[in-house]
Protein backbone atom coordinates (compact mmCIF):
# COMPACT_ATOMS: atom_id res chain seq x y z
CA UNK A 1 0.00 0.00 0.00
CA UNK A 2 1.20 3.71 -1.08
CA UNK A 3 1.73 5.95 1.61
CA UNK A 4 1.45 9.29 1.29
CA UNK A 5 1.66 12.93 3.24
CA UNK A 6 -0.49 15.36 2.07
CA UNK A 7 -1.01 18.96 3.77
CA UNK A 8 -4.64 20.11 3.43
CA UNK A 9 -8.57 19.93 4.65
CA UNK A 10 -9.22 16.26 4.94
CA UNK A 11 -13.11 17.08 3.94
CA UNK A 12 -11.96 18.20 0.29
CA UNK A 13 -9.98 14.66 -0.21
CA UNK A 14 -11.41 12.89 -3.05
CA UNK A 15 -11.11 9.29 -1.86
CA UNK A 16 -13.07 6.45 -0.83
CA UNK A 17 -12.79 6.76 2.78
CA UNK A 18 -12.52 9.72 4.64
CA UNK A 19 -11.80 8.69 8.26
CA UNK A 20 -13.18 10.70 11.04
CA UNK A 21 -11.34 11.66 14.44
CA UNK A 22 -14.68 10.90 16.12
CA UNK A 23 -15.80 11.57 19.59
CA UNK A 24 -17.23 8.08 21.04
CA UNK A 25 -20.69 9.99 20.77
CA UNK A 26 -20.90 10.15 17.03
CA UNK A 27 -22.82 13.34 16.53
CA UNK A 28 -20.06 15.44 15.82
CA UNK A 29 -17.99 17.59 17.64
CA UNK A 30 -15.31 20.12 17.47
CA UNK A 31 -12.05 19.58 14.77
CA UNK A 32 -11.73 17.17 12.68
CA UNK A 33 -15.47 15.42 13.62
CA UNK A 34 -17.15 18.78 13.25
CA UNK A 35 -15.33 19.57 10.12
CA UNK A 36 -16.66 16.37 8.46
CA UNK A 37 -20.46 16.62 9.81
CA UNK A 38 -20.65 20.10 8.52
CA UNK A 39 -19.31 19.53 5.24
CA UNK A 40 -21.10 16.17 4.62
CA UNK A 41 -23.93 17.25 5.51
CA UNK A 42 -26.96 15.53 7.65
CA UNK A 43 -27.01 12.01 6.02
CA UNK A 44 -23.97 11.53 8.30
CA UNK A 45 -25.39 12.43 11.39
CA UNK A 46 -28.70 10.29 10.61
CA UNK A 47 -26.49 7.15 10.06
CA UNK A 48 -24.93 7.98 12.91
CA UNK A 49 -27.78 8.55 14.83
CA UNK A 50 -29.05 5.38 13.77
CA UNK A 51 -25.77 3.46 14.89
CA UNK A 52 -26.06 4.47 18.60
CA UNK A 53 -29.57 3.81 18.56
CA UNK A 54 -28.84 -0.09 17.47
CA UNK A 55 -25.34 -0.73 18.24
CA UNK A 56 -23.32 1.37 19.94
CA UNK A 57 -25.84 2.85 22.70
CA UNK A 58 -22.93 3.51 24.80
CA UNK A 59 -20.66 5.42 21.98
CA UNK A 60 -18.40 3.55 19.76
CA UNK A 61 -15.31 2.39 21.82
CA UNK A 62 -11.76 4.09 21.69
CA UNK A 63 -10.05 2.16 18.92
CA UNK A 64 -12.64 0.67 17.05
CA UNK A 65 -14.37 1.50 13.88
CA UNK A 66 -17.39 2.17 12.01
CA UNK A 67 -18.39 3.37 8.69
CA UNK A 68 -21.35 5.42 7.37
CA UNK A 69 -22.31 7.55 4.49
CA UNK A 70 -20.03 10.30 3.08
CA UNK A 71 -22.59 12.31 2.57
CA UNK A 72 -21.82 15.58 0.59
CA UNK A 73 -18.25 15.29 1.09
CA UNK A 74 -15.97 13.90 -1.82
CA UNK A 75 -15.86 10.26 -1.09
CA UNK A 76 -18.30 6.92 -0.80
CA UNK A 77 -17.95 6.65 3.07
CA UNK A 78 -16.77 8.03 6.09
CA UNK A 79 -15.36 5.94 8.64
CA UNK A 80 -15.43 6.73 12.59
CA UNK A 81 -12.81 5.77 14.95
CA UNK A 82 -12.41 7.20 18.39
CA UNK A 83 -8.82 8.15 18.98
CA UNK A 84 -7.14 7.98 22.89
CA UNK A 85 -6.67 11.00 25.15
CA UNK A 86 -3.00 11.39 25.56
CA UNK A 87 -2.04 10.70 28.94
CA UNK A 88 1.69 11.06 30.32
CA UNK A 89 0.70 8.67 33.03
CA UNK A 90 -0.72 5.62 30.75
CA UNK A 91 0.37 3.79 27.44
CA UNK A 92 -2.67 4.28 25.35
CA UNK A 93 -0.37 3.77 22.19
CA UNK A 94 -1.97 0.52 21.33
CA UNK A 95 -5.04 2.32 20.99
CA UNK A 96 -4.28 4.69 19.10
CA UNK A 97 -2.76 2.23 16.59
CA UNK A 98 -6.25 0.20 16.89
CA UNK A 99 -7.55 3.66 15.38
CA UNK A 100 -5.61 3.12 12.28
CA UNK A 101 -5.83 -1.03 12.20
CA UNK A 102 -9.42 -1.18 12.75
CA UNK A 103 -10.28 1.73 10.02
CA UNK A 104 -8.03 -0.09 7.42
CA UNK A 105 -10.26 -3.00 8.28
CA UNK A 106 -13.33 -1.56 7.42
CA UNK A 107 -12.27 0.10 4.54
CA UNK A 108 -11.05 -2.98 3.28
CA UNK A 109 -14.77 -4.40 4.16
CA UNK A 110 -16.32 -1.86 2.18
CA UNK A 111 -13.91 -2.31 -0.71
CA UNK A 112 -12.11 0.78 -1.05
CA UNK A 113 -9.07 1.69 -2.48
CA UNK A 114 -8.20 5.23 -1.33
CA UNK A 115 -8.77 6.35 2.06
CA UNK A 116 -7.47 9.62 3.81
CA UNK A 117 -7.00 9.73 7.45
CA UNK A 118 -6.48 12.82 9.55
CA UNK A 119 -3.88 12.77 12.24
CA UNK A 120 -6.20 10.82 14.80
CA UNK A 121 -5.66 11.95 18.45
CA UNK A 122 -3.59 14.67 17.45
CA UNK A 123 -5.73 17.49 18.18
CA UNK A 124 -7.52 18.23 21.12
CA UNK A 125 -7.13 14.80 22.75
CA UNK A 126 -3.56 16.62 23.03
CA UNK A 127 -1.78 13.36 21.46
CA UNK A 128 2.16 14.84 20.70
CA UNK A 129 2.46 15.16 17.19
CA UNK A 130 5.58 13.84 16.18
CA UNK A 131 4.26 10.34 18.38
CA UNK A 132 0.77 10.53 16.52
CA UNK A 133 2.52 10.95 12.86
CA UNK A 134 5.39 7.44 14.12
CA UNK A 135 1.73 5.76 15.37
CA UNK A 136 0.28 6.38 11.87
CA UNK A 137 3.12 5.30 10.22
CA UNK A 138 3.69 2.22 12.02
CA UNK A 139 0.26 1.24 11.18
CA UNK A 140 -0.20 1.98 7.82
CA UNK A 141 3.51 1.46 6.33
CA UNK A 142 3.20 -2.28 7.77
CA UNK A 143 -0.44 -2.97 6.76
CA UNK A 144 -1.29 -5.55 4.07
CA UNK A 145 -4.92 -4.78 3.48
CA UNK A 146 -6.48 -6.36 0.19
CA UNK A 147 -8.37 -3.47 -1.11
CA UNK A 148 -6.59 -0.55 -0.29
CA UNK A 149 -3.74 0.78 -2.30
CA UNK A 150 -3.22 3.97 -1.31
CA UNK A 151 -3.00 5.53 2.53
CA UNK A 152 -3.52 9.06 2.72
CA UNK A 153 -2.35 10.97 6.08
CA UNK A 154 -3.67 14.78 5.81
CA UNK A 155 -2.17 16.97 7.77
CA UNK A 156 -4.05 20.57 8.52
CA UNK A 157 -1.41 23.18 8.92
CA UNK A 158 2.40 24.24 8.04
CA UNK A 159 4.10 23.17 11.24
CA UNK A 160 2.06 19.71 11.42
CA UNK A 161 2.67 19.13 7.95
CA UNK A 162 6.73 20.01 8.28
CA UNK A 163 6.89 17.95 11.42
CA UNK A 164 5.19 15.01 9.94
CA UNK A 165 8.00 15.11 6.89
CA UNK A 166 10.39 15.20 9.49
CA UNK A 167 9.48 12.11 11.22
CA UNK A 168 8.59 10.22 7.82
CA UNK A 169 12.21 10.53 6.66
CA UNK A 170 13.79 9.57 9.51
Amino acid sequence: MKVDLVQGDITAQRVDVIVNAANSSLLGGGGVDGAIHRRGGPAILAECRELRASRYGRGLPTGQAVATTAGELPARWVIHTVGPVWSAAEDRSGLLRDCYANSLRVADELGAVTVAFPLVSAGVYGWPVEDAVRQALSVLRAATPTTVTEARLVLFGDDTFRTATHVATR
